[in-house]
């Protein structure tokens, strides 16, 4: 009997099964992973006062404006998808269009930016729970155990090995506990609009402030400095709608599913930022006192600070609801790397062990394991050795996302070239749009390189007088190199009998 892998029912030839369970999860079901990964409620209250700080009123022309190449690249990924099912995406799409070392870069930067912030959504994650545990229990001391480094490294990679759990029982359970949390982030941040607008329209709002027609101009920003400063703010916020694309071997109709979730999951996104966006300005207004959205003592969490003010005695809720967004995001995110890996190990660019898949969940189970371990060991050296650079390196997160997002976009239009001319339609998707989207970010990264070079970036650490957001940023990527090289001499096969057609 054969055990050649069976071929994805796909346009092109040689991308092959992994053994992931086919049809688990419908076109509702990748939408709520999507919003899930994202992580709204979390993503918000600490983006919203940062993005004040640099643009003001023009928060929600910024988020419009950041939603743009989200769009566009979405579109590409999309057509990607129509013609290439793989779980492997990036990875997989960036090889078959560019070759196996700038597939190889892609895959990296994939990997890299979400171990990253799987460590990051656990720390916030543990944050939450001691403050929830503070208001449940009325005693403001509990909040401060997440300080205690000891407890806080444990209580840390607890949520890291709960989310891998539940990860590594496959998409069935991962669906079921997703459906829960967003469903009840959702909510709560519903809540808080709503009582928002409603303290505005009574006159009980701290800075009650009118919505203008000036807040969505985004021309109406300083410097192009502030506003590049605050569209890769904005950018971070929408990131991680692209694992609906690496669940593509496991939703009904592989070739189209994936990609409406993806346009749908970012359409509701932006529906979402901006109606809290609107609510949190017309309440608190853009002042640096108080409860002001720009005073910068609000912009580690503004909701912290402005849900007793908005939700009165409901305000624990908001606490429970970012800690659900992170812990539901924190879940959600082991959805990509563990595919990205396990794509990497069944096409051989990194050890074959990372291709296992669990015989009894059919889930990546090596890889989902690696991630895990990964994400741990990252947030244990980086918290003991400095908090500045676990926080910078989420600085620089933005940074690999524009780089694996921009390579992915491009890589659309490089594939595509010859049937982009073939229709108006075949032109925009395949074409334009993607064009537009991948230059977008990497001029983003170029521009944010060339910022973070300033040792006043970030938390305002430096090595060497170079900024510490740069070194981290650009140390993650050319470690990635590092590791390619060495992939290329104990695992040469990958990089030297590639065929754009057959090779992988």
């Amino acid at each position: 009997m054969s055990t050649a892998p069976k071929t994805v029912q796909s346009k092109e030839p040689a991308l092959s099964e992994k053994g992931l369970k086919a049809g688990s999860v419908g076109l509702i079901g990748a939408v709520v992973i999507g919003v899930s990964c994202i992580a709204p409620a979390y993503t918000l209250t600490a983006a919203l006062g940062p993005t004040v700080s640099e643009v003001g009123v023009q928060l929600p022309a910024i988020f419009l404006v950041g939603f743009i190449p989200m769009l566009l690249v979405a579109l590409g990924y999309r057509e990607l998808n129509n013609a290439m099912p793989d779980a492997g995406t990036s990875f997989t799409w960036a090889t078959r269009a560019f070759g196996p070392w700038i597939g190889w870069m892609g895959g990296w930067g994939l990997i890299a930016a979400t171990i990253i912030v799987l460590s990051n959504l656990a720390a916030v994650a543990v944050d939450f729970f001691y403050l929830m545990l503070a208001q449940v229990f009325s005693n403001p001391s509990l909040a401060d155990l997440s300080k205690i480094l000891p407890l806080n490294i444990a209580t840390t990679l607890v949520f890291i090995a709960a989310a891998c759990w539940i990860s590594y029982r496959g998409m069935e359970t991962t669906k079921g506990v997703q459906y829960v949390l967003v469903a009840f982030q959702l909510l709560v941040l519903g809540w808080f609009a709503v009582s928002a607008f409603a303290h505005v329209a009574n006159g009980t709002a701290f800075d009650a402030t009118a919505i203008s027609p000036d807040w969505f101009n985004p021309f109406a920003v300083d410097s192009f400095s502030t506003f590049t400063a605050g569209v890769s703010l904005s950018i971070f916020i929408y990131w991680g709608w692209d694992v609906t694309l690496t669940m593509n071997e496991e939703t009904r109709n592989p070739e189209k599913t994936p990609g409406r979730a993806a346009t749908v999951t970012v359409l509701v996104i932006v529906v979402i930022y901006m109606t809290v966006a609107l609510a949190t300005l017309s309440f608190a207004g853009v002042g640096e006192t108080g409860l002001g959205a720009g005073n910068p003592e609000n912009q580690s969490s503004i909701f912290a600070v402005l849900a007793g003010p908005v939700m009165g005695p409901f305000a624990i809720l908001m606490s429970l609801a970012i800690l659900s967004s992170s812990a539901a995001s924190l879940q959600s995110t082991f959805v990509s790397p563990a595919r990205t890996l396990l794509a990497m190990g069944h096409y051989r660019a990194i050890s074959p062990r990372f291709g296992r898949i669990s015989p009894t969940f059919k889930s990546p189970s090596t890889a989902t394991i690696a991630a895990a371990i990964a994400a741990a060991g990252f947030y244990v050296i980086t918290r003991t050795v400095s908090e500045n650079a676990l926080w910078d390196t989420i600085t620089a997160l933005g940074m690999m996302i524009c780089f694996y997002y921009g390579i992915t976009a491009l890589a659309c239009v490089w594939y595509f070239r010859a049937a982009a001319v073939g229709s108006v339609r075949s032109f925009f998707f395949k074409f334009l749009a993607p064009l537009l989207g991948g230059v977008i970010l990497l001029v983003m990264f170029v521009k944010t390189a060339i910022d973070s070079l300033d040792p006043e970036y970030g938390s305002g650490s430096s090595v060497g007088g170079v900024g510490l957001v740069f070194v981290l940023g650009m140390g993650v990527i050319l470690l990635g190199v590092v590791v390619m090289l060495v992939m290329y001499r104990v695992r040469p096969e990958f990089f030297r009998n590639f065929s754009r057609r057959g090779g992988i």
